[in-house]
């Protein structure tokens, strides 16, 4: 399989975990979500933001006000 399936399937697949964790996710949230998503799959687990709603994502540890 070429390098760039792989990476298209993992990324799909990290989409995919993050939709259904968080199914209440719409509007200005998704682009939060698809931030979310890259995170994941690239095994970033922290995030320093002034953006509360990236609570909502249960695999963030949010630091922040």
């Amino acid at each position: 399989m070429p390098p760039q399936t792989l990476l298209n399937f993992r990324h799909q697949a990290a989409l995919a975990q993050t939709t259904r964790e968080t199914p209440d996710v719409r509007r200005n949230r998704v682009h939060d979500m698809r931030i979310a998503a890259l995170m994941r799959e690239h095994g970033i687990r922290r995030i320093c933001t002034l953006d509360a709603g990236f609570r909502r994502f249960p695999f963030l540890s949010v630091a922040g006000p």
